[in-house]
């Protein structure tokens, strides 16, 4: 029987593309809910296509907009966070793949691991707010979750037959983004459009420019800490330009395997939703011999294929990169230090997609918020929930002040 799934986010680059796995696995997987924050009209188009039990629409005020259309069709319309975290509990779901962006995916991630559904995760901001909260709770339940970020699935992949082994070290890779190997001065002169071009990958606008400051390196750090259950020391970054290898395991004896590929995100969405299956694919392979070819579009959110004559290797530049300095930091403190982290660096990349804030002053105003925001060493959900409200509130505070 297909598996029944939950994509939470349908309409982002993720959401997307799980779709299109979907479309071209039609024997595997069946869509028994679908959820999207305001884009009604592509979620509209998706349900008449892929005709689920139900959909959510999160802005309340587009609700009768998508019910008028699809209640005919005899599927199931809500709206509102309240009523996705009970979406996500209905019977017949067997995989909750959660795309939403940020803080908002730990609700509805919370309630389906509460209802014994597995995850595919695909929002680390989960991890990284509440990341011991979220592992015991699926522990508890006898919950698995499979990583969707490229570089958690590499992980994941390489420890598969791997589990009685302790693991040494795990190396993230990082593309460097737009702005590897510029200065500060460079980075201070950055616009908006100069950080949304990303050299290998076609993704959403906020995690493009977590990727253009190297914070998204270091928020999936701290996401494989709890993943993979390792200390601080154990995680590793190094920058990989060419974003074929997606992530490395070194073991105790000192041998290290890499996953590969080329940079498309429906190779680890697919490898999450059908595991422990790989299911056959058409889509395009990594020849080393076409070395040299010009970046080749692979279609809308999929990435490009990188021209590479070798595969090269570079230390991060915590100094011109702070934010990525900074994550590994409340990653080592810990508490609700993450969580701080996170609302704050939410905040700043909204300012700075709407042009209020510079380049540079993102981490300025994470620096800012982690210094200013009490730490909890043992923070409750109520306690996370208080320190990332209270992070937006002395995030937006210090704007005008700036601004003067």
């Amino acid at each position: 029987m297909p598996k029944a799934i939950a994509i939470l986010g349908s309409t982002g680059s993720i959401g997307v593309q799980a779709l299109q796995v979907v479309r071209e696995q039609p024997a595997h997987f069946q869509v028994e809910l679908l959820s999207c924050g305001n884009n009604c009209d592509l979620l509209i188009e998706q349900a008449l296509e892929f005709k689920p039990n139900a959909v959510v629409i999160g802005n309340e005020s587009r609700y009768a907009e998508v019910r008028d259309v699809l209640f005919p069709q005899g599927i199931k319309v809500f709206a509102g966070a309240d009523a996705l975290e009970q979406a996500v509990r209905m019977e017949g779901i067997e995989l909750v793949l959660t795309a939403l962006v940020g803080y908002a995916g730990l609700r509805p991630t919370l309630a389906a691991i509460d209802a014994g559904k597995h995850i595919a995760l695909a929002n680390k901001e989960t991890l990284v707010v509440a990341g011991e909260l979220v592992t015991k709770a699926a522990r508890e339940k006898g919950v698995n979750i499979y990583p969707v970020d490229s570089e958690h699935s590499a992980i994941f992949q390489c420890l598969v037959g791997e589990w009685h082994n302790p693991i040494e070290k795990v190396i993230l890779t990082a593309s460097g983004g737009p702005f590897r190997g510029k200065t500060r001065a460079h980075l201070a002169q950055v616009k908006k459009a100069d950080a949304l071009k990303h050299p290998n990958w076609e993704m959403g606008a906020k995690i493009t420019i977590d990727s253009a400051s190297l914070m998204n390196k270091g928020l999936e750090a701290i996401e494989a800490k709890w993943l993979f259950n390792l200390n601080a020391v154990q995680i590793e970054i190094v920058v990989h330009p060419q974003s074929i290898i997606h992530s490395m395991v070194q073991f105790r004896d000192g041998s290290m395997k890499a996953q590969m590929g080329l940079p498309d995100m429906k190779l680890p969405i697919q490898y999450a939703m059908a595991y422990p299956e790989r299911l056959p694919t058409k889509w395009p392979r990594l020849d080393f011999f076409e070395a040299g070819i010009p970046p080749l579009s692979l279609g809308e959110g999929q990435g490009v294929r990188p021209s590479f004559s070798s595969l090269t290797f570079e230390k991060p530049d915590l100094e011109t990169f702070q934010n990525l300095a900074l994550a590994l930091e409340a990653m080592e403190k810990g508490g609700n230090a993450p969580c701080v982290l996170n609302a704050a660096n939410e905040v700043a990349v909204e300012l700075f997609l709407q042009e209020r804030i510079g380049f540079l002053e993102m981490s300025d105003l994470v620096s800012h918020c982690l210094a200013t925001l009490p730490h909890i060493v043992k923070p409750t959900l109520k306690d996370l929930e208080a320190s990332d409200a209270e992070t937006r509130r002395v995030a937006y505070e210090r704007i005008p002040a700036w601004n003067s």
